[in-house]
């Protein structure tokens, strides 16, 4: 079935709302708004915790509900329930036409088209038995106690979602999509009798369960973690100071999102409280740097065929070749900015409004040999994973945590460290990137972003770089 024909069905065949009612009423409620929607959502989730060999939490969840939303300029009348119902909705429309009040403005033409569905609309809870996860988890956690008499402990976390929204705009028109979504982390408790560390690995996007608990690919994902856990086993103390710093491909992308991404959001722009604010056309970042945010990747966990407000999500380049060439925008800050909107408008739930958020954001690989760029450091760090971290979007200053890291000495990676932080500027950083590999990669689909207080899956990339000079704060003078 598709996006369309699921959502007509589950809002309006099956539930007490009447469309013809809906259409109305927001038609009504948007008169005098420059911009606004009806977003219709109903989620399902449900989460695995498996630990000391056995079931240790289960729980499945499904909500529903709307938010309706009118925009007046600068202003917002926004009011959501979980009764889907006409008489729900009617209150909902007297509280948002108080935002537009004595206001007379031209409601903005909806999104031209929508993206071809990247991803199935199937129910992945649905596609194998509670049983079957189960025996699953127990696999995994055998698998990898029987890796290393070292192995203490194994925790393994399962969830899954199933997300499926309509929206109906100011003229009638309307939008769907329906989002799968899965994701699986296992972590491993090492000890040597004197120590013990954690390694942990995680994977996921917009299928089914089946690829998760495929032993075939489970099986290198538990491999994976007890490397890390082994390693730090035998990691000495990070350094501190000055030095240069290999970022590894992948998951380092996250320092790119949170130190450059978030700086890169309209809403920020147009307040002018970012580190980027006015500077569109000019060098921001070295020459081979290009940074970009595309939503269309099918299956992966940030992409969406069209965003929370109906649009088509896109390829934005943000920067190229080290120029500043765009920010990432609903439609509101579009709209104020005399900018088009980027299909980043998103909300975690019909509770809460739009935001202009990233999806899959990376950068794109250069010419060279990650080998080439190790041997080049005399002394320096090559950070692999990276942990929580903070960052000052007005200044772009950042502090990170790198969960796995190694010393380079001559040339060479030898040993592992701990307790290493990257601390910098996030602008200031990327002028300092001496080289782009050409190993480019995506994340294994784990990244979840925050913003005032909403949570929405996305995805990170990087090819291995080395950046000529980042403050490492450590423990080892």
């Amino acid at each position: 079935m598709t996006h369309d024909s699921v959502t007509s069905k589950l809002f309006f065949e099956t539930a007490e709302l009447d469309q013809t009612a809906a259409e109305k009423l927001t038609i009504d409620a948007l008169n005098s708004a420059d911009d606004g929607e009806l977003f219709l959502e109903y989620h399902q989730s449900e989460s695995f915790s498996f630990d000391d060999s056995k079931l240790k939490e289960a729980s499945f969840d499904s909500s529903q509900g709307f938010g309706l939303r009118a925009v007046a300029d600068e202003c917002t009348g926004f009011a959501h329930a979980s009764d889907l119902s006409e008489s729900a909705l009617k209150r909902a429309a007297q509280t948002v036409k108080s935002a537009c009040k004595g206001y007379h403005g031209e409601l903005a033409l909806p999104p031209a088209s929508v993206n071809h569905e990247l991803y199935t609309s199937k129910n992945p809870l649905n596609d194998s038995d509670f049983a079957y996860k189960v025996e699953s988890l127990s696999a995994i956690d055998a698998y990898a106690r029987d890796l290393d008499p070292r192995v203490q402990q194994v925790m393994i976390s399962l969830t899954g979602s199933w997300q499926a929204i309509r929206l109906i705009r100011g003229d009638g028109s309307h939008a769907s999509d329906v989002r799968p979504l899965v994701r699986i982390n296992i972590s491993i408790i090492a000890s040597d009798g004197s120590r013990q560390e954690t390694g942990s690995y995680g994977t996921g996007g917009r299928v089914s369960y089946s690829k998760f608990l495929d032993p075939k690919n489970w099986k290198p994902q538990v491999e994976e973690a007890w490397r890390q856990a082994e390693a730090k086993l035998t990691s000495i103390a990070a350094p501190v100071g000055e030095m240069p710093i290999i970022l590894g491909p992948g998951w380092p992308g996250i320092l790119l999102h949170e130190a450059v991404g978030h700086g890169l959001e309209g809403d920020f722009n147009r307040k002018k409280t970012s580190a980027f604010s006015g500077l569109l056309g000019q060098r921001v970042a070295a020459p081979g740097v290009t940074v970009i945010d595309d939503g269309t990747i099918a299956d992966r966990r940030g992409s969406l065929t069209i965003d929370d407000e109906g649009t088509p999500t896109g390829r934005t380049t943000l920067i190229e070749d080290g120029i500043l060439k765009g920010y990432i925008q609903d439609r509101m800050n579009a709209r104020l900015m005399k900018m088009d909107p980027t299909g980043n408008g998103r909300r975690q739930s019909y509770a809460h409004q739009p935001l202009p958020r990233m999806t899959n954001t990376f950068m794109l690989g250069g010419n060279e040999s990650p080998e080439e760029m190790i041997k080049s450091v005399k002394k320096g760090l090559y950070a692999v994973n990276f942990g929580g971290g903070q960052v000052d979007i007005t200044s772009g200053k950042f502090v990170f945590s790198a969960s796995e890291a190694y010393l380079i000495e001559n040339g060479k990676i030898t040993a592992p460290v701990k307790g290493a932080s990257l601390i910098g500027n996030g602008p200031d950083v990327l002028t300092k990137v001496v080289s782009v590999g050409n190993d480019f990669e995506l994340d294994p689909g784990i990244g979840t972003c925050g913003k005032a207080g909403q949570g929405v899956p996305v995805g990170v990339g990087l090819p291995t770089i080395h950046v000529n000079g980042i403050t490492v704060g450590g423990t080892n003078t």
